[in-house]
């Protein structure tokens, strides 16, 4: 039991020797030389000083194999690392949060279709990673700001179910001028099935008879995205 103890003591002590590194390279050059374990290590040790935070983060990396990939994954899969606490848990949902807020601020403060490359790296940063896959309408006033930004459907790793009656019967409820669809491809292969294309076409015939614009379908993997639009699908 006293050498359990001791070896405790070596790690809370390595742990907080790493704190410090890392905390005098977020003043010096805010943070960019910091590794990924460095900068998820100084973030678990912050959360929780006493926890064993080297080893919960060489656990974690290990697993999720990078920061970015760590952040996007889900508190069910999280919950399976041993020695993650719940104040670590949450910090880490808290760094992705903030990270989503901090891309969507210009998507939400500007013409959508005057900003697409802040667009498409919210949306990146948001879908991505994703485990499952999720569909996502923006919906856009006369002026292509955004109006409403809604998670519709989230289904298994390679389907999730939308219906085009009710896509639109949303938009003329939030009086839409037009909507912009989003989905992933957990696979990470963006490329669009024939499936992807039938639907945005009917979504788009039924729209234009509703005055209704369907401005592009965007599909998000790890591999990049595809437009649909610039594609000339539709």
């Amino acid at each position: 039991m006293f050498s359990h103890n001791n070896n405790q003591g070596k790690r809370g002590g390595s742990d907080a020797s790493t704190y410090r590194a890392s905390r005098q390279k977020l003043r010096d050059d805010l943070g960019e030389s910091l590794t990924d374990h460095e900068l998820l290590c100084c973030l678990l040790h912050v959360a929780s000083p006493r926890s064993d935070a080297d080893t919960i983060a060489r656990s974690l990396l290990s697993e999720f194999e990078s920061f970015a990939t760590l952040i996007t994954a889900s508190t069910a899969l999280l919950d399976q690392v041993p020695g993650l606490t719940d104040n670590q848990l949450s910090a880490l949902k808290i760094v992705r949060t903030g990270a989503i807020r901090m891309l969507s601020e210009p998507v939400r403060r500007q013409p959508l279709l005057a900003s697409w490359t802040a667009l498409l790296d919210y949306l990146r940063a948001d879908m991505a990673l994703l485990t499952t896959e999720r569909v996502r309408i923006l919906h856009l006033d006369t002026k292509n700001r955004l109006l409403r930004d809604e998670l519709v459907s989230e289904g298994s790793v390679d389907e999730a179910v939308i219906f085009p009656r009710e896509v639109l019967r949303r938009a003329l409820e939030l009086g839409s001028a037009a909507i912009i669809l989003v989905h992933n491809h957990p696979s990470g292969d963006p490329t669009p099935s024939q499936q992807d294309i039938a639907l945005t076409r009917d979504i788009a015939l039924a729209g234009e008879k509703l005055g209704i614009t369907v401005h592009d379908h965007i599909i998000i993997g790890r591999a990049g995205h595809v437009s649909l639009r610039s594609k000339g699908l539709i």
